[in-house]
């Protein structure tokens, strides 16, 4: 279905239906503020509406964890998402992560050309506790005009809306395509994004991110790096500490050593963009000993450091290697330092780039930064210009019941359908 363009210019980002209304219907009623006829109703009907897309998505568990008893596969989710894509006359490409036979991320391409745009999802969720929920985390509950479910902001709840958004399109000439790229293990590993910007492929111009961010665009965000200090000492009878070496004593000395170098890198580094304006060190968890009458033999410490864009993440873990290191031999133990999981860089997209301007003139919001790490820079890293942009809160997101508010949900479909207008149907710029 081809629907008229409207003009150009920011679209209003609140917006409701009257409570009278039911959701069924409230939930048609999307495409540029106007009611749909029966007969582009049946146009569409290739694919599930908006709620039963949202209802099948929570209701298909993806759980990602380190825990390997709670990890859990994505291909259910995949294919729900690959099969209605089909339908809809996408192209459809399946790529398996290549140390999890599990896990696939799922490519999905509607129109040919040069350049193209890219809606960017992740496909699993973190665990959860549903004993701390007022609903089952795993079913899609309505009610005070919200849709409660893991999932539905952070971030199955984008694809529903990236679908109904491309809809309206299917019979229009597309002069650049658009690609709706699912990935897998971002709550973890975020190898699914790894794993694509190591085949540099798909090939794009532009990326939305569909994170939560209230629907506020976001052109940059912190690094992510998870480290692991390790001590091993020697234990002995805790009546005499000349018996063995405490490893726990050791490691009173290196989180002094951590906090003082926290404190020269917020002194070193500030970014106004940021709300916490200087690279953070978490000191996460700390496991050590087995018994108050034994001394310490083994202590471990897990950290959590957030660098700024600009900052280079293995220039910081050699820096913490070479400040750690010498602590050991200083304590009469054995200390190493090691990544928990390879890190996820700063990002960083220049104001002056054409996504960045587009998103800012159809929201009427400035891009800014937020502190929470993403897949973009793996975008970035395969020459796509990328912007975080999606619906819900981030602070919705990891918590007991999880939510996607529905007035976020009409503006986000006329957001991606603007996207879609502008960078998929009228003519390319040129390079």
């Amino acid at each position: 279905m081809q629907t008229e363009a409207g003009p150009r210019g920011r679209l209003p980002l609140q917006a409701a239906w009257p409570d009278s209304q039911p959701l069924e219907s409230r939930l048609t009623k999307l495409h540029n503020g106007q009611p749909q006829a029966d007969e582009d109703l049946r146009m569409t009907a290739r694919a599930p509406d908006l709620v039963s897309m949202l209802r099948t998505l929570i209701e298909t568990p993806s759980v990602s964890c380190t825990d390997a008893r709670i990890d859990q596969s994505n291909l259910a989710v995949v294919d729900h998402l690959a099969n209605w894509l089909d339908a809809l006359g996408f192209t459809i490409e399946r790529v398996p992560l290549p140390d999890q036979p599990q896990k696939a991320n799922l490519v999905a391409t509607l129109g040919s050309g040069p350049g193209g745009l890219v809606f960017a999802g992740h496909t699993d969720t973190v665990p959860c506790d549903p004993a701390l929920w007022r609903s089952e985390p795993f079913r899609l509950d309505d009610r005070d005009n919200r849709f409660y479910g893991l999932g539905t902001c952070d971030m199955k709840g984008f694809f529903a809306l990236a679908i109904e958004a491309a809809q309206q399109y299917l019979d229009a000439p597309f002069k650049q395509p658009l690609i709706l790229l699912a990935t897998a293990d971002e709550e973890c590993s975020m190898d699914g994004a790894r794993t694509l910007a190591t085949r540099g492929s798909p090939a794009a111009r532009y990326a939305i991110v569909g994170e939560p961010t209230g629907l506020k665009p976001q052109r940059m965000h912190k690094g992510m790096m998870m480290e692991t200090i390790r001590i091993q000492g020697r234990s002995g009878h805790s009546s005499d500490p000349s018996l063995g070496s405490n490893a726990l004593d050791a490691m009173h000395v290196v989180l002094g050593e951590l906090k003082a170098f926290r404190a020269e890198l917020a002194a070193r580094y500030q970014h106004p963009a940021f709300d916490v304006n200087v690279p953070t060190m978490n000191l996460g968890c700390l496991h050590a000993g087995d018994n108050p009458n034994r001394i310490c033999g083994h202590a471990e410490l897990q950290i959590d450091l957030r660098a700024l864009p600009g900052m280079d993440n293995d220039a910081l873990h050699d820096e913490l290697v070479k400040r750690l290191a010498p602590l050991g031999a200083a304590n009469d133990v054995d200390l190493t330092v090691s990544q928990i999981h390879p890190p996820v860089p700063p990002f960083e997209t220049p104001a002056s780039a054409e996504i960045v301007q587009v998103v800012e003139r159809l929201t009427g919001a400035t891009a800014g930064a937020v502190a929470f790490g993403t897949e973009a820079p793996f975008y970035q890293q395969m020459g796509i210009d990328s912007v975080v942009m999606g619906p819900g809160y981030i602070d919705q997101a990891h918590q007991p019941d999880e939510y996607l508010d529905q007035s976020q949900i009409k503006p986000t479909v006329a957001v991606l359908s603007a996207l879609i207008r502008e960078l998929c149907l009228e003519p390319a710029k040129p390079e």
